[in-house]
């Protein structure tokens, strides 16, 4: 049985937070702002400026339309800078057509550790209308991205610090790399640790299935993801569920009383996007209704 390596510990420096100066993104900045005080890192405020559709009906108005968006997202960064004052920082506003372009440019310097947001938390038609930028972010980015839902209660940031950490995992390849961040970070807080696996709800008349586990053989396996001489506060706690995953994960993380939940997700591009939208629900329905942060870290 695979342990985690969690020798090395956290080490975050450059935080990027990305931000629309939406009421999303103000709940999700003390965040960043208490995260990078707790590990003495610097703050990179990162805002794409996507022209308005209003931009493009006239091309008599659109230069001072234009003009007039991009003195208002100077005003919000200006606020935003405001709220990292005493922090090493940087401010940059870019325009582009989408928000992922300019973020990608970004993370191909190689220097960020850590992207914080906010996310709007839309599901059903919403989110197919309008798509999700968070989702785009934390299938995409090669850095772990740090999300806060509409449901994350204001000033819930513990000074930068989680006392309580909850992984949840199906044991499969991508959640290796998930699974050492949630124990790093366990260790580096001196947190508790949950160890979560959601077993299928138990169906009478069901045909036996060699490949389906048991409780016992997933409360063993939780039970030795975790070294024994990991230098951790108390024993991580492994917790087995039966039903849905992304139910099942958010009501054990209200029960104990979780202030970080860590997910290994899959990758996208976007020719795969919409044929893996259904296997890819549970995270975003995670970071969309947590009442707490939720860490989530591309596997591949």
């Amino acid at each position: 049985m695979e342990t985690l390596p969690i020798s090395k510990r956290v080490n975050i420096k450059n935080i990027l937070f990305l931000t629309d100066f939406s009421e999303a993104s103000v709940i999700a900045l003390p965040f960043a702002a208490m995260i990078a005080r707790a590990y003495g890192a610097k703050v990179t405020a990162l805002h794409a400026l996507v022209p308005s559709v209003y931009s493009y009906m006239s091309p008599e108005t659109a230069p001072s339309l234009l003009d007039a968006e991009a003195d208002v997202a100077k005003l919000e960064m200006n606020r935003v800078e405001a709220a990292l004052t005493g922090l090493p920082r940087e401010t940059v506003i870019e325009r582009e057509n989408g928000v992922w372009p300019v973020l990608s440019r970004r993370l191909e310097q190689g220097d960020i550790d850590l992207i914080v947001m906010g996310t709007h938390g839309r599901t059903g038609l919403n989110k197919a209308v309008f798509g999700s930028s968070a989702e785009t972010v934390f299938r995409r980015a090669n850095v772990p991205v740090l999300t806060i839902g509409p449901e994350v209660r204001r000033g819930g940031h513990n000074g930068g610090r989680f006392h309580c950490v909850l992984f949840a995992t199906d044991f499969n390849a991508v959640s290796l790399k998930a699974a050492a961040y949630a124990a790093s970070l366990a260790q580096e807080n001196q947190s508790r640790l949950i160890l979560l696996h959601v077993l299928p709800p138990p169906k009478s008349g069901k045909i036996y299935n060699p490949a389906d586990l048991s409780v016992a053989e997933a409360l063993y396996r939780l039970e030795n993801l975790v070294p024994s001489d990991a230098e951790l506060w108390c024993r991580p706690e492994p917790v087995v569920e039966h039903g849905e995953p992304g139910a099942q994960i958010l009501a054990v993380a209200d029960r104990c009383g979780v202030d970080l939940v860590v997910l290994g997700v899959r990758g996208i591009d976007m020719l795969t996007e919409i044929a893996t939208r259904v296997e890819r629900a549970t995270a975003y329905d995670v970071a969309a209704h947590a009442h707490c942060p939720v860490l989530t870290v591309r596997g591949s």
